[in-house]
């Protein structure tokens, strides 16, 4: 049958299951919606395409599999630039679908025409110009395949208008064609070096397993907790991490690095085997490298081969799909008490541990975030913004399962919090999603309200609000001898009364006679709500690890 490009296109979206598009329709992509009018697909309306792009996130991060955005030529296309290269940094698999000028006018300096090809070169892990109807047969099964194998990561398919119009026969999709093809199998991997792997954990004494997103991605949290607790290995996360390791377990020391806590750092620092399973020796969480587990022989383990000795020298590294190498290792691995690490770690946890706040004023931000998880059931999403009270629900939030915490790690995007709770409330429609913000970050997305009353969906939004830009305040007091500058708010907006104007339920915690009770009702009742939570301006993040600093020359905390 004789098909256009756009109906291609959305043809191939729902083969792929794909049930939700959040984006924004322009000149250049009008095809594409015009084909989705005719789609069981559900199109999200987003405020801002970077809305989009995090809604997309949203849901990508809080299932594991791809989601895709849409956005048009020119200024819609450079709008979700951040959200892709947020996306490339955390290793997320979002496909943005974007719309261009016609072939004849690319290069032209047409309306609303820039180089989407060019530009998301360095923040994707694949784009694609489109320039034939015929092109996108192949070009989008490869375009999801690239997305979500392997490690994952975004992919751009910009498809130009002509392109959208242009008619085809085509039979429609095949099944087979848009299956991704597993990239390691276990029996691939080499069985010398995995029972070498295992004989280095049967003979260390003070081992030490540093885990992140890559077990996530992995859907290896099982094996990580049955190989913990057979060997009796202390288990540190980085941000990209938490909830791959259950928080109540003994064998859990916390997030590692700069906001991590003192014992965690100074575990790391004792340990003679380092395990680094799915992780990439970020800044945030090694401080400086060459001083990070300096009595650790190192066992790197991770499926992109570039970050293996990228940054820290391995005695040992394994290119695998981090689910597989565990598996095949579990067999050699002996049991084993190590009473005595076992005993360092808790003599450490008990004297260099997080302390709860004396007070019990509830809007002191630990006490906050405390109350939150208390509140709030334990399969329920947090997604977070970027800043101060981001490092306060890492350092205190109990989280068990894995993609509980949505948050952005490696870009360390403002305004990523409110349209990624969007987008996994969309996924997950029977979970409890709550956001915790800063007054600062939520102003970046704030357009996104609108959005989130249109769908009423079950979305909690907690703003800590300071009226600063917190973590740069904290940074001028600490580095820059107090030398505030642009870290201040000069007006602070009353974020309940602009909520209430969205259509959207708000509490403002500073005027509730109980804060908890209020709390309580924001974090149960049917569709969203948001609720101001005034904290002290001068309230830190500690402890921390000063610029250029090693992990154990931590201050405050």
């Amino acid at each position: 049958m004789k098909m256009n490009g756009a109906e291609i296109t959305i043809s191939f979206l729902e083969s792929r299951g794909i049930e939700c598009i959040a984006g924004i329709p322009g000149g250049a992509n009008l095809p594409l919606y015009d084909a989705l009018h005719k789609s069981s697909i559900r199109h999200i309306l987003a405020r801002h395409e970077q809305g989009a792009g995090f809604i997309a996130q949203g849901m990508a991060r809080s299932t594991g599999k791809p989601a895709v955005c849409f956005a048009t030529s020119g200024p819609g296309a450079t709008n979700l630039i951040t959200a892709i290269a947020d996306a490339k940094l955390d290793s997320i698999p979002v496909i943005g679908i974007t719309g261009q000028v016609p072939t004849s006018l690319i290069g032209t300096d047409a309306f609303q025409e820039v180089d989407t090809y060019g530009m998301t070169l360095p923040i994707t892990k694949h784009n694609f110009l489109v320039r034939s109807a015929e092109e996108l047969i192949t070009v989008l099964p490869e375009a999801f395949r690239i997305a979500a194998s392997g490690r994952p990561g975004p992919v751009i398919v910009d498809i130009p208008k002509n392109v959208q119009c242009e008619h085809i026969e085509f039979a429609g999709w095949q099944k087979e064609k848009t299956k991704p093809a597993a990239e390691h199998k276990i029996n691939d991997l080499p069985e010398a070096d995995i029972k070498h792997i295992a004989e280095m954990i049967n003979k260390s004494k003070k081992p030490v397993l540093y885990v992140g997103g890559g077990i996530i991605h992995s859907d290896a949290e099982s094996v990580l907790i049955d190989l913990a607790r057979r060997s009796s290995i202390p288990v540190a996360t980085t941000l990209m991490g938490l909830g791959c390791f259950p928080a109540d377990d003994p064998l859990y020391i916390g997030m590692l690095g700069m906001h991590g806590a003192r014992y965690t750092n100074y575990i790391l620092s004792e340990a003679d085997l380092l395990l680094a399973f799915g992780v990439r020796f970020d800044d945030r969480a090694t401080g400086k490298v060459e001083e990070f587990c300096p009595n650790a022989s190192i066992i790197h383990i991770d499926i992109d081969r570039s970050e293996i000795d990228k940054i820290k020298k391995s005695n040992i590294a394994l290119e695998s799909d981090i689910a597989d190498a565990m598996t095949a290792m579990l067999p050699h691995i002996k049991n084993n008490a190590r009473e005595a690490w076992i005993a360092r770690v808790e003599q450490l946890r008990d004297e260099y541990g997080f302390k709860m706040p004396f007070s019990a004023d509830p809007l002191n931000p630990l006490n906050l975030v405390k109350h939150i998880a208390e509140l709030s059931p334990k399969n329920s999403i947090i997604t977070t913004d970027v800043g101060q009270h981001q490092m306060w629900v890492a350092q205190i939030y109990p989280f068990s399962l894995p993609r509980t915490l949505l948050t952005s790690g490696g870009l360390g995007t403002m305004g990523f919090g409110l349209p990624a709770a969007i987008g996994a409330a969309l996924a997950n429609p029977d979970k409890r999603v709550v956001c915790v913000s800063g007054d600062g970050s939520f102003l970046m997305n704030i357009q996104e309200l609108a959005t989130l009353a249109d769908l009423g969906l079950n979305v909690t939004v907690i703003i800590m609000n300071n009226g600063h830009l917190g973590l740069v305040r904290q940074q001028q007091e600490l580095f820059y001898k107090e030398n505030y500058i642009a870290s201040r708010f000069q007006s602070n907006p009353d974020f309940a009364a602009i909520s209430r104007n969205f259509g959207i339920r708000s509490y403002d915690l500073g005027d509730e006679s109980e804060p908890l009770a209020a709390l309580g009702s924001a974090l149960c009742v049917e569709g969203p709500c948001v609720v101001n939570a005034p904290i002290h301006f001068a309230e830190n993040v500690l402890p921390m690890v000063p610029p250029g600093k090693a992990n154990h020359e931590m201050i405050g905390g």
